[in-house]
């Protein structure tokens, strides 16, 4: 059973002066940058996911704008599979399942933005497609969300999207335990 880190839409729209700016995201980035450099010590399969809208009306990610380009913390080397996407789903219209069967790849420890959209829909797509997933909740990050007149905190948005993945979609761990992952 081969392994891959799988990252999801860390892109600069999620940070400072970005046009969707996430709660946490930067410290979420260099942990993932850590797994990163990890993953290639180990020539370890590294997959990044970049969404780029094309929804009307979207007011992030936007093709040619600085927002949509990968942060620094984890920018993409010679070799590593970039997939291109245009919905939350990871797997929708693009050809990361076939990259993934391709290279004999069945877990996926899955790290991004934003928990309660993108991570969360490629994670239960990514259960359904059969594949093996570990949620690392320390290196995801999202935002506080409103529902009627009530506001919901980026902390409880995380920890509420993490604990509904964690058991049937994925098991949800830390950025520490990955190692024992990986043994």
């Amino acid at each position: 059973m081969k392994t891959a880190l799988l990252i999801i839409d860390v892109q600069n729209d999620y940070f400072t002066n970005g046009r969707m700016e996430l709660n946490n995201s930067f410290d979420a980035s260099v942990k993932i940058k850590e797994l990163i450099d990890s993953f290639r010590k180990k020539l370890m399969p590294v997959v990044h996911v970049q969404h780029i809208s094309t929804k009307p009306g979207a007011t992030f990610f936007l093709p040619d704008t600085p927002g949509v380009e990968f942060h620094e913390n984890v920018k993409p080397v010679t070799g590593e599979k970039v997939v291109i996407k245009n919905y939350p789903n990871s797997f929708r219209n693009t050809d990361l399942d076939d990259y993934l069967k391709a290279n004999n790849i069945s877990k996926l420890v899955i790290t991004g933005m934003m928990t309660h959209m993108c991570v969360d829909t490629t994670v239960r797509a990514a259960f359904d497609l059969g594949y093996d997933c570990y949620v690392v909740g320390d290196c995801c990050a999202t935002r506080s969300l409103k529902i009627y007149d009530t506001e919901i905190s980026s902390e409880n948005v995380q920890n509420s999207f993490l604990a509904a993945l964690n058991g049937v979609f994925s098991k949800v761990i830390k950025k520490d335990d990955v190692e024992n992952l990986l043994k």
